[in-house]
């Protein structure tokens, strides 16, 4: 019996084959890869002239998005302050970007100043603007407060000014202000005068 059991116990199940590595299973991970990395670029290039193809929108001229801001402005006619400021730094970066007259730090008197060193105003239009300017001043910075009419008035000003100077047919040259009755060249509408200034010694600061 022992012999037998022995026997028995000698008997193991049939081993699975044995794979023998052939050494070129890292070859077809290379192949596998590359092909990813064939497939990633090609997508990639076609994204890529997909959207270079893909019609540019011009941005808006700096004409047109000064009249869209002064337009918002409206909504602070209330607001005397922060109305001015909005009117003011409007007029100041349109021209700035119309122009190409950049003079963000600068004072309204050294704005006003290095512009009157240029000819990219028309006397008429520089005289305007300081108008402009200084009364919007007395309101920021004078703790001047203006009725509706006045704001209108300073409102009328800044689109006037738009007007004169915008670009003729998406050209660059500069509209001269209209001479004789003082009319403008786009609405024909008399100009409003600006409001009366007080002294210069009032004005606090002004930017």
């Amino acid at each position: 019996m022992t012999n037998a059991g022995a026997q028995i116990n000698d008997i193991r199940d049939i081993k699975p084959p044995v794979v023998i590595p052939s050494g070129w299973e890292w070859v077809w991970w290379v192949l596998a890869a590359l092909a990813l990395v064939a497939a990633g670029l090609f997508i990639w290039r076609g994204w890529q002239k997909r959207r270079a193809n893909l019609p540019v929108e011009p941005p808006l001229p700096a004409h047109v998005r000064a009249k869209q801001k002064l337009a918002e402005a409206l909504a602070l006619i209330a607001q005397p302050k922060p109305f001015c400021f909005l009117v003011s730094d409007t007029v100041r970066l349109y021209l700035e970007e119309r122009f190409d007259f950049r003079a963000p730090e600068r004072t309204t008197e050294e704005f006003l100043h290095e512009l009157g060193g240029t000819d990219l105003l028309s006397p008429e239009q520089k005289e305007s603007l300081g108008g402009f300017l200084e009364s919007c001043d007395l309101v920021k910075f004078a703790k001047y407060e203006p009725g509706e009419l006045e704001l209108r008035e300073l409102h009328g000003s800044a689109v006037r000014l738009v007007e004169e100077t915008e670009p003729a047919d998406g050209g660059t040259d500069i509209l001269p202000v209209s001479s004789g009755e003082g009319t403008s060249k786009h609405t024909g509408e008399t100009p409003v005068p600006l409001p009366v200034r007080a002294p210069q010694s009032e004005i606090v600061n002004p930017k």
